[in-house]
């Protein structure tokens, strides 16, 4: 695998199938005219080469299938993803966080994810990889940085050190991070995986959540909030949170009670839900392990405990399939949660996979990822559909996604604003 650029300010790219993002079957025998680095026309691919200039530099991709840019709203750039707890992910300086996340989002960028949301760095390092990444320092998606979350005392990622309590601090805390550049509030409304706290119980009032929302948007922001508990969600809603990741309804150790009277509320009131599913069902080791079987035989240990791991995706899944029952698809977006735990980077793939066993078909997992994810994060102006005018983020993959989840795993082609990277 090698990485090239394209020089050419204007150039046609031709493929088998193009998926727009805007729903509906792949059209056949497509391209794509780009100029400097936005679309200016899509069509039949004949039509498009007898209205190009002769001289124009064409790119054939073959049988692939060509598709929005993929979006992953919820990512930790500075973390390395590799299995340390966050205890001793958290032992690097800062300057290492930097290093880690170069590296992180390289993997994204390859992986066809053309745009992230970093969701909570220590200090100062989310805005110091967006400003090398817009200096073009760095190989890296689009970035929209939250800076640090705004946690409690001892709350869920304190360590990243935007503590606040109480409604003027959470509010003192929001113009300090928009000043330093945030693209948007993230907020821990209750506990999660940083010792110590509690994730099945919420971290701030509502009046607490509604005071950051107000500030906010007063400074036209949109907020985040991670809400594992259940009481967390329900605050989070009544303050008016733009979007709630996790969404896992928790209301004791690993027990996810549906509420089916919240999930209305969520959907009245069009709140963006990223439920982070290979997060909460460990996802990475299930696909290691069945990669495991199908080469060798599993132990008995391990085979145990791949069944533990199908039951606890089972679980997850079924309170996704409830919410779904509500009509929430719509509000639906995926991330991965790259770099806490095992999550490794350039793995969104793995999130369409479940939304696909949650009860999504193929194509909806990809507007999921392009249109509505686009919309979720305010660019949908700009990216998230093939459509003239756009930035030319796209990507190219071996199969067609509309109809098998598996190839959103065989990438054959980046385009980061007209330039191809992979």
């Amino acid at each position: 695998m090698h990485e090239s650029h394209s020089p050419a300010r204007s150039f046609l790219i031709k493929t088998a199938l193009l998926a727009d993002g805007l729903g509906g079957s792949p059209s056949r025998d497509q391209a794509v005219h780009v100029i400097d680095g936005r679309i200016a026309a899509v069509g039949p691919a004949a039509q498009l080469e007898r209205d190009a200039p002769p001289d124009i530099t064409t790119l054939d991709l073959g049988s692939a299938c060509l598709t929005p840019g993929l979006i992953d709203s919820h990512t930790h750039t500075s973390l390395p993803g590799d299995g340390r707890p966050y205890v001793d992910a958290f032992l690097e300086t800062d300057e290492m966080m930097v290093c880690i996340g170069a590296m992180n989002l390289r993997r994204h960028l390859l992986a066809g994810i053309t745009t992230v949301r970093e969701h909570g760095a220590r200090n100062m390092v989310g805005f110091a990889l967006k400003a090398g990444v817009e200096q073009g320092y760095l190989l890296s998606p689009r970035m929209l940085v939250s800076g640090r979350p705004i946690t409690c005392t001892g709350g869920h990622f304190h360590f990243c050190n935007e503590v606040a309590d109480g409604e003027e601090e959470v509010r003192r805390s929001v113009r300090r991070l928009v000043h330093e550049g945030a693209d948007y509030i993230k907020i821990m409304a209750s506990g999660g995986g940083t010792a110590g706290t509690i994730p099945w119980r919420a971290s701030y009032t509502t009046e607490e959540l509604r005071a950051i929302v107000v500030e906010a948007r007063n400074l036209k922001r949109t907020t985040a909030a991670h809400c594992r508990a259940r009481d967390s969600m329900q605050r989070a809603v009544e303050a008016g949170i733009d979007l709630m990741e996790h969404v896992e309804f928790l209301v004791g150790q690993n027990e996810m009670e549906f509420d089916p009277n919240l999930a209305q509320m969520m959907a009245d009131a069009g709140t963006w839900l990223s439920p982070t599913l290979q997060a909460w069902t460990r996802y990475p080791e299930i696909v290691r392990l069945k990669q495991v079987r199908e080469s060798s035989v599993l132990s008995a240990e391990e085979e145990k405990q791949l069944q533990q791991l199908e039951a606890r995706v089972d679980v997850r899944l079924e309170v996704m399939r409830k919410m779904l029952d509500i009509c929430l698809k719509e509000r639906i977006v995926p991330g991965s949660d790259s770099g806490v735990n095992d999550l490794a980077f350039g793995h969104l793939d793995y999130d369409l996979q479940l939304l696909v066993q949650a009860g999504f078909t193929p194509g909806e997992a990809l507007q999921s990822a392009t249109r509505l994810s686009a919309e979720a994060v305010g660019m949908l102006d700009d990216i998230g559909t093939i459509e003239v005018g756009k930035v030319a983020d796209l990507v190219a993959f071996d199969g067609d996604p509309t109809s098998d989840v598996t190839a959103f795993s065989r990438v054959r082609a980046v385009f980061l604003g007209g330039v191809q990277i992979r």
